[in-house]
């Protein structure tokens, strides 16, 4: 069997949504899926995917490793973030070719189930305290056992600034002192707390965000810092006895290195769609099996990314919480007809060849967007950029 041609498909669901699928086919009729992880980087990684065509078409699907090899130094300088997405979206499709030619699940091809189920945490954000709190009620009565929402901004922009709003710092880490609590106060003691900081404080204000919600007892805090410099967890390490968790804007496994040996974090995010796809999650997830960190994958993607997440976390010992911003199945069905099952709150690949999840691609080619473009930006009180 050998790889015929790599499509890309950069897709709205016509609400908004853009999800940037990749296929990938052979020569024995057997096609996988995979996902890019930052679609608003689309241009640049369309071109990613078409240069390393150039090295993949022709090759074995089943050559997972060594074509990872090949796409990530095979131009002698290392991969990037805009490869590496590229690199993602194309690995997770070999594996899910393979996994269809041996006609067994990917969870078993990736070593087999060590749960019958993932347990999953949806995106509960809301404007307002009334609208969050809200939000947060109507998922716990659908079987949701987790709630997750993200650092509060602080009021809009001036009306001459376009897509901007504030986010004050000082002002934020009272309000989400306030939101943590009202939460917690309402939904009792059993339904766990996600709380992503989202990078958008520097170390002082995480530090005091931290002590202040301390006993809120949240599941843990999200993102806590910027990720160009991971030995900045060192600092915040000292002062935080709250679980932290953090990864997902980085790309490969060395960027983990630092927290992963230091035990600066407790739960990995790592992002399969991102990272360098199933390959490269395989590496992280065990390396941190053995410093007794768990992987809560990032999933804020679509169908694709989050089969691939969930066939991780049914074959990985060390699993937190998987992401899940919407209920599977409730979503792009007909982009999608295809998706993984979720029920109460937990979310499962069926026992079928492949990921368990399919696309219509006839359609996927009449709902072609360009994948480019920038999401809302925020200042602060003084004029200044701040971190989305």
């Amino acid at each position: 069997m050998k790889i015929t041609q790599i499509k890309n498909f950069p897709i709205s669901d016509g609400y908004g949504k853009v999800y940037y699928i990749v296929k990938v086919e052979t020569d024995a009729g057997i096609y996988g899926l995979g996902e890019v992880g930052i679609p608003n980087w689309g241009g640049a990684i369309g071109k990613a995917i078409e240069h390393l065509s150039e090295i993949v078409i022709g090759e074995d699907p089943f050559s997972t490793e060594k074509l990872w090899q090949y796409m990530f130094r095979g131009g002698f300088f290392p991969a990037d973030k805009v490869y590496s997405c590229a690199i993602s979206a194309i690995d997770i499709a070999l594996w899910d070719i393979k996994a269809k030619a041996l006609e067994m699940p990917l969870y078993k091809l990736l070593g087999g189930p060590v749960r019958d189920k993932v347990i999953c945490y949806p995106h509960t954000q809301g404007e307002t305290m009334a609208n969050l709190l809200d939000n947060c009620k109507r998922h716990i009565e659908d079987g949701w056992k987790f709630v997750r929402w993200h650092q509060p901004e602080t009021g809009p922009s001036s009306v001459y600034v376009d897509n901007m709003n504030i986010l004050e710092p000082i002002d934020s880490v009272r309000l989400a002192e306030e939101q943590i609590a009202t939460i917690r106060e309402a939904i009792g003691p059993d339904i766990q707390i996600c709380f992503d900081m989202h990078t958008r404080l520097d170390t002082a204000h995480a530090v005091a965000l931290c002590k202040a919600v301390e006993p809120y007892r949240p599941f843990f805090m999200e993102d806590p810092l910027r990720s160009e410099n991971p030995a900045s967890y060192r600092t915040l390490s000292k002062h935080v006895s709250l679980p932290i968790a953090a990864g997902e804007q980085w790309s490969t496994k060395w960027p983990f290195r630092e927290v992963i040996e230091e035990e600066l974090i407790n739960y990995a995010r790592i992002d399969l769609c991102i990272v360098g796809g199933i390959t490269e999650a395989l590496k992280i997830t065990h390396w941190a099996e053995t410093h007794y960190i768990d992987i809560v994958p990032h999933n804020p993607l679509g169908p694709v990314s989050a089969a691939a997440c969930v066939a991780l976390c049914m074959a990985s010992t060390n699993v937190g919480v998987q992401e899940m911003p919407r209920r599977p199945g409730s979503y792009a069905t007909d982009l999608f007809p295809k998706q993984i099952e979720w029920e109460g709150g937990y979310a499962w690949c069926p026992d079928e060849p492949g990921m368990g999840v399919d696309f219509n691609e006839e359609l996927a080619l009449s709902s072609i967007v360009d994948p480019t473009g920038w999401p809302p930006q925020l200042r602060r009180n003084d004029g200044s950029f701040t971190n989305w």
